[in-house]
């Protein structure tokens, strides 16, 4: 391992807002200081080399305890005895624990969204600060009410630096809190990723195809778990009853713990047989942008997948979940009503319906604004790279 700069809290490219991230952060750094190529802390090296070429940065797998019975039980029976939760992740990152980096990146940022995700992300951060490591939390949102806790408001302030990737958590971090010095406001760094334009599968109409994305996740959030499907599937046959276009399922996770292909290969076998609903396979980040790009109109549950969309300038509907897709949206339009519709109000499938007949009725309108904010929101994103490397040639 290098001892410049490694990124840590990263799931694995089979998420490909993970990868967006991994891509874009790296390209970045390398673009703004080619002497730097990071560490890139995985849970699955062999998953991420599927998608991402070893270029800019390297990928070094974490120790798996549950693996191995023997360590697994040696440190469980230590931590019970001491109440030393870090041993876990002293095990877990064993290479960055051996090997500290002058600054470790947090790209876990989503992880501040789910109470239940939370210990791990802290544990870690107070073990690197004890190596003498600076830590920076990147594309960051938190969930306000989060924040209040004592715990996570002490862990944000022991950040050397903060990139809050909305306005949302920016203001909920200050209100806790965390110093205007330590804190900046910045888009995702994934509004500067790459873009690869495949050519478009058969059956695909240029102008006229309406890009869908469906997450697992939101049935865990929603009163009703099966009501996205349900939805979803109603505003298929509204878009084939009453217009020409194509319909393109665009998965953005393919995780087996959390495989968009699921809902979406479910929706696709209903309607195959029309000819106007295509499935698009699995591809890398880049791609995956590509067909997001071309679509007409853009309605997904994958933040990630929202930002392809957004960074294209592709009128998007947000089916979100948490304070990341209100926050980004605000940014965005000043508003975050009729760009997102929580899945926790989500009751009827005329609810998504209206949302898609509003995008539709107003996309050239939605399209000139994005076509006016992108680019400089794309120059502001580009402060995740310049902040690493700020920390990493500070002398204090």
């Amino acid at each position: 391992m290098n001892n410049k700069v490694t990124l840590y809290m990263h799931s694995g490219s089979g998420n490909h807002g993970c990868e967006a991230i991994v891509r874009s952060l790296t390209e970045l750094l390398h673009s703004q200081d080619p002497t730097i190529t990071p560490d890139v802390m995985t849970n699955d090296r062999a998953e991420d080399l599927l998608y991402v070429p070893e270029d800019i940065c390297h990928f070094v797998e974490e120790k798996h305890m549950a693996r191995n019975v023997i360590n697994h039980t040696l440190y469980y029976v230590y931590r019970k005895l001491t109440g030393d939760k870090e041993s876990f992740l002293r095990y877990r990152f064993k290479p960055m624990y051996k090997n500290p980096p002058k600054v470790g990146v947090s790209i876990g940022g989503d992880t501040y969204c789910y109470d239940y995700m939370v210990e791990e992300i802290m544990l870690t951060n107070s073990m690197l600060h004890k190596l003498g490591t600076k830590t920076i939390l990147l594309g960051c949102s938190v969930e306000p009410d989060l924040v209040k806790r004592s715990d996570v408001a002490a862990d944000m302030k022991l950040y050397d630096k903060i990139l809050a990737r909305e306005s949302i958590t920016y203001n909920a971090l200050l209100d806790a809190g965390v110093s205007k010095e330590r804190l900046e406001l910045a888009p995702d760094p994934a509004f500067t990723l790459d873009t690869k334009f495949l050519p478009l599968p058969e059956g695909w109409q240029e102008g006229k195809t309406i890009g869908l994305n469906l997450s697992p996740l939101i049935g865990m959030y929603a009163e009703d778990k099966d009501i996205a499907l349900k939805c979803y599937e109603d505003l298929i046959r509204h878009i084939l009853d009453t217009t020409d276009n194509t319909v393109a399922l665009i998965p953005h996770v393919v995780w087996d713990r959390s495989n968009d292909n699921i809902p979406l290969t479910s929706l696709y076998e209903k309607f195959k047989d029309t000819g106007r609903v295509l499935l698009i396979k699995d591809h890398n980040a880049p791609e995956l942008k590509g067909y997001i790009a071309r679509c007409r109109l853009f309605i997904g549950a994958r933040t990630h997948a929202t930002i392809a969309a957004y960074s294209s300038c592709v009128p998007t509907l947000v089916i979100g979940y948490s304070v990341k897709a209100r926050g980004i949206a605000k940014d965005l339009f000043g508003t975050e009503e009729k760009y997102v519709l929580p899945v926790q109000d989500l009751k009827s499938s005329k609810q998504l319906i209206e949302g898609y007949e509003w995008l539709n009725e107003h996309a050239d309108e939605i399209t000139g604004k994005l076509k006016e904010a992108i680019p400089e929101y794309i120059v502001k994103a580009k402060r995740n790279g310049s902040a690493v490397i700020e920390l990493l040639n500070s002398k204090s």
